[in-house]
């Protein structure tokens, strides 16, 4: 299975990076609808296209905005996309105001009540975060792999969200500061690098992959990949465009 990294940034892109955008193209399957979103369209391979929503925050949803563009020519006729079902009553209130983008996008919004089952086999579980306003992980399970996506959270190893990413052969996790800037990441509901590392020793996970990093740092490197690799070498860190086998 393959993962692509069409946005790996949060709040705002930069040269570097879009915002939060993560596609399995063999089985059509989004995480987040940040501005990376334009780039579904190049690997669209099948009729299906179900993008799951962490929360309604624009920088994870505003490439919902781009379906029209993401959708022509394709296989696809309508996108579905999973969300909490107060999330998604925003997004459609709000993102979707007539003053602001008059005309329905080509989706359903379908509430999230429990697992969603992937074409292929897999399924698909959410579990709560901590950070303003509400936002939850996913984690992906099929007989022979699993992922998990963990964005807009404060780690910490003793986290309930813990339990439910133990084990998995690859974590994305969210890590928008260095250590430096703890006490900002704790305000704004968002990680730094030691805890986040922490996180994926004290879930024995596989690998980890950090993103969601600070676009205000146009580096390849803006949290501290070696504070991370300290506590848990396998890891790397989120860049747009890049393809992870696992």
């Amino acid at each position: 299975m393959k993962l692509l990294m069409l946005g790996s940034t949060g709040y705002h892109p930069n040269d570097l990076r879009h915002t939060a955008c993560f596609m399995l193209p063999e089985i059509g399957v989004v995480l987040d609808a940040g501005t990376g979103m334009y780039r579904v369209r190049e690997h669209l391979v099948g009729p299906d296209l179900n993008i799951f929503i962490s929360h309604a925050h624009v920088d994870h949803v505003v490439g919902l905005t781009f379906l029209f563009d993401v959708l022509n020519g394709t296989l696809v006729e309508r996108a579905k996309v999973y969300g909490e079902p107060d999330k998604l009553a925003a997004i459609r209130q709000h993102l979707f105001s007539e003053l602001l983008f008059p005309v329905d996008p080509p989706c359903d919004f379908l509430p999230l009540v429990g697992p969603v089952d992937l074409p292929d086999g897999g399924r698909v579980t959410s579990f709560p975060l901590e950070h303003p306003g509400g936002s939850i992980g996913f984690r992906l399970d099929w007989p022979n792999r699993s992922l998990a996506y963990v964005t807009d959270t404060i780690a910490r190893a003793d986290a309930p969200y813990v339990e439910h990413i133990r084990g998995v052969d690859l974590l994305l996790h969210e890590c928008y500061f260095a250590d430096d800037l703890a006490a900002v990441a704790t305000t704004t509901g968002h990680s730094h690098v030691t805890p986040v590392a922490e996180v994926a020793r004290a879930a024995g996970v596989g690998r980890m992959v950090l993103v969601h990093v600070n676009p205000m740092i146009n580096a390849l490197d803006p949290v501290g990949l070696q504070t991370a690799r300290a506590i848990f070498p396998r890891t790397e860190i989120g860049v747009d465009r890049l393809a992870i086998d696992f």
